[in-house]
């Protein structure tokens, strides 16, 4: 989930695909600080862009499962993935979070396949049919190298440039890529705004508000916290806690939770998420090879590229207001949506409004 100190300080389409009309969700191009209901209809202050594409309605739910997974080799990993949409046309990357999986997107990608986006949806490092190349290979999650990950994968699918997406987890890579190779990204949408990890700034202390949202990465620091995530059915118990804290208002069902929760059941799973939480607040380095990659994002690096940040409102990680705790780290075309009554796993508990976000977002 996403940097506490960013919390705590804080608190158009490819060639020829614009023409296409759908229909069911008012603009929201050029909504600056403007909130929106689930379906991405505007609630209060803001204004509507002018010329944007509206969406059909897309009801979180309406799919259970993506008709292609495909798995290629990229740099240490045999990369899982869904796909969806025409192999030739322009690329829109999903990327999910903790504790989530490529379903997060189940129901937004065959929104932006529709219009002729490629939907290109990977298991991250640690989830799914996500598998390290070599047993020799550290089972570590530093943030540059979940962001590695996905550039080797562009690389192996010969995908030039992209359209990012995120939540959680994914937002901060999807951050990262656009910082540190913006030339591999055409917009990005980043769900709870700028999310590249400050780890100087996670050794101080928060607020107790913030920190008791934190409970799970003090768990996973501790014996007890370890031993319960490499217990697999443990493990998948307090992940389905953690969906009820964080997405109260979403009512998924069990099937909905088990079909995320197969990915939980990775070997490595543990290991990388356990590296990720205890990396992020000192307690552990990393790998020497992304040493420099971390030295460049302890900069906290702008942002350039075309970006729209998406605030879910009752996500207890995102901050109260209108996200200008981060808009300087974004020096690109930008906007800013928060989407009331939704909670952590946007693009799942509201995909018309998530796949929205991205069509505008490759307008800007």
């Amino acid at each position: 989930m996403i940097n506490r100190r960013t919390f705590t300080r804080t608190v158009g389409l490819g060639t020829g695909a614009a023409a296409v009309s759908l229909t069911g969700l008012r603009s929201t191009a050029s909504a600056r600080g403007a909130a929106s209901d689930a379906s991405g209809t505007p609630v209060g202050g803001g204004t509507s862009g002018a010329g944007a594409v509206p969406l059909v309605d897309g009801a979180s739910g309406t799919h259970t499962a993506f008709p292609v997974l495909k798995q290629v080799r990229a740099g240490v990993l045999d990369i899982g993935y869904a796909e969806a949409g025409p192999a030739h046309g322009p690329v829109v990357l999903c990327l999910h979070g903790w504790p989530y999986d490529i379903h997060s997107y189940v129901d937004v990608a065959p929104l932006l396949a529709d219009l002729g986006y490629r939907v290109i949806v990977p298991y991250l490092r640690g989830h799914g049919s996500t598998r390290f190349l070599s047993r020799r290979t550290p089972r570590t999650a530093e943030q540059s190298a979940v962001a590695l990950d996905i550039v080797a994968l562009m690389d192996a699918l010969e995908i030039d440039k992209a359209v990012l997406t995120g939540f959680d987890w994914g937002s901060r890579t999807a951050d990262i890529i656009a910082a540190l190779w913006p030339e591999r990204v055409k917009a990005l949408v980043s769900t709870g705004g700028y999310l590249i990890t400050d780890r100087k700034a996670q050794l101080m202390p928060a607020s107790p508000a913030v920190e008791r949202t934190w409970w799970y990465q003090w768990y996973f620091a501790t014996e007890r916290g370890k031993q319960a995530m490499e217990n697999v059915d443990e493990r998948i118990a307090l992940c389905r806690y953690v969906w009820t804290l964080v997405s109260p208002t979403w009512d998924f069902d069990d099937a909905t939770f088990r079909r995320t929760a197969e990915a939980f059941r990775n070997p490595d799973y543990a290991a990388v998420v356990l590296h990720n939480y205890r990396w992020r607040i000192g307690l552990i380095e990393g790998d020497g090879r992304y040493r420099r990659y971390e030295e460049r994002l302890a900069a906290q690096p702008p942002v350039q590229v075309p970006t729209i940040t998406l605030d879910p409102a009752l996500d207890p990680f995102t901050p109260p207001g209108d996200g200008t705790g981060y808009r300087h780290h974004f020096t690109g075309p930008y906007e800013h949506r928060a989407l009331a009554g939704i909670g952590h796993n946007l693009p799942q508990e509201a995909p018309a409004a998530f796949a929205q976000a991205v069509v505008d977002a490759d307008r800007l």
